[in-house]
């Protein structure tokens, strides 16, 4: 609760003070949700929208559209929670929940971290693939060298940190607006398919669970209730409820970038591909090189680049996930950097026997949709209960809106399970 808060760590601010000590109040509190956002914009996307897009035009725009107003909201509960109880969501899961539980919850999500590592990580070797025609090798060893140098940057805060990856999302944006300008989308249609659900069969149903999976990612629900630890702590309930309005302010705006990007992926490979009858353009490999005659070198330029910059900033803050999950649930940590090597391995593996890159992109946001339960369904427990969350519980609207999310979810996902099984 927050009458119980430690002393403040040098560096950190109080809300007052951050509202007062600033011409711009918003700016101290932006941050966090732009980290988190660049989960919703990793190089699963790419591939899921690639393959979605070419296959079936604009008719799964609703899916990103529906997962993009869901996490916002999940990812403001997440935040909400580090507000009201000081502690991540793994530290309240080991506190609340058994020690068997917990063991189990951090084993789930420890695999899990494994699957998002992977797609992010292959996302920028193969930008830099793409990029400068080398091999995937290689430059899988240049990808892994500049993820440690984006994650070097916290020794000297947050802020700096932040920046990097603020200008890294805003460099996906910048590409692929440059795109749409050439791929000259049906507008008409991508409204009309936004707000029209439909899937018309069972591959869409599958590319639509690993588009849930790639926008709403269970690590990020865990790494955004952290966030909130390491910048402006509450003194009173009333700062706690000033600093939970500016935080969804950071989460509308961040989360409103990322799924305007989301889109983008989607509509640009349905204008380019679908349109033109290239209905099997499912690797990011095969969708760079098909750019180019059609829309021009500069297209597949924009397109690799994108990619890279995406593969980057996301895998290194799913190394900070890790760390967070494991730290929380078994208090235990490990130096970052060992991490960051150890989650590179299955990359280096799946290049080096020569699996598809693309498709093992796809299967990774399909197995990532499996964790989103073990994350969702704590966090909606919590932040319904007035004796963790205090003055900041859930209306019961929340609660049911949060309850409702979680159930389909999981019915996609068995539906999926029952699919691959042949049952279905």
């Amino acid at each position: 609760m927050i009458e119980s808060r430690a002393v403040l760590p040098e560096g950190l601010r109080t809300v007052d003070e951050a509202l007062h000590r600033t011409r711009f109040r918003i700016l101290p509190f932006l941050g966090p949700a732009f980290i988190a956002c660049v989960a919703y914009i990793d190089p699963g996307n790419f591939a899921t929208n690639v393959a979605g897009g070419s296959r079936f035009g604009y008719r799964l725009v609703w899916v990103i559209v529906a997962a993009n107003l869901l996490a916002m909201l999940i990812q403001t509960l997440s935040a909400k929670l580090g507000i009201a109880t000081g502690k991540n969501l793994p530290e309240v899961c080991r506190d609340r929940l058994s020690p068997r539980a917990s063991l189990l919850l951090w084993l789930q999500a420890e695999a899990i971290a494994m699957a998002t590592d992977l797609a992010e990580f292959l996302g920028a070797a193969i930008g830099f693939h793409l990029l400068f025609g080398w091999g995937l090798f290689p430059s899988a060893l240049l990808a892994g060298v500049a993820a440690f140098a984006i994650l070097g940057l916290q020794s000297w805060g947050f802020r700096p940190f932040e920046a990097v990856i603020a200008v890294l999302v805003g460099l996906i944006g910048a590409c692929y607006l440059a795109e749409l300008t050439f791929a000259h989308p049906a507008w008409d249609e991508v409204l009309k398919h936004a707000v029209t659900p439909s899937f018309g069969s069972n591959e869409a149903v599958l590319l639509s669970v690993g588009i849930l999976g790639a926008t709403v990612m269970p690590h990020v629900i865990y790494l955004h209730s952290a966030l909130t630890q390491d910048r402006l702590v509450p003194e009173t309930h009333q700062d706690a409820r000033t600093l939970l309005r500016y935080t969804r302010i950071d989460v509308i705006v961040a989360m409103s970038i990322a799924g305007l990007i989301h889109i983008a992926m989607l509509v640009m490979a349905a204008s380019t591909f679908f349109q033109k009858g290239l209905l099997h353009v499912d690797s990011l490999e095969g969708a760079h090189a098909t750019l180019e005659p059609i829309l021009g070198s500069a297209s597949s330029t924009l397109f690799a680049l994108a990619l890279l910059a995406s593969g980057l900033s996301s895998s290194a803050v799913g190394t900070l996930s890790g760390q967070v999950v494991m730290q929380g649930f078994i208090r235990r940590r490990i130096p970052v950097a060992l991490r960051r090597l150890v989650t590179m391995l299955p990359a280096f593996v799946v290049i080096a026997i020569g699996v598809d890159p693309s498709r093992t992109l796809v299967i990774s946001q399909v197995v990532l949709s499996f964790g989103i339960p073990f994350a969702l369904i704590p966090l909606v427990v919590f932040t319904a209960k007035r004796e963790v969350m205090g003055p900041l519980v859930n209306h019961r609207i929340t609660t049911i809106a949060a309850s409702a999310i979680a159930a389909v979810i999981v019915s996609l996902n068995v539906f999926l399970l029952l699919q691959t099984a042949g049952l279905v």
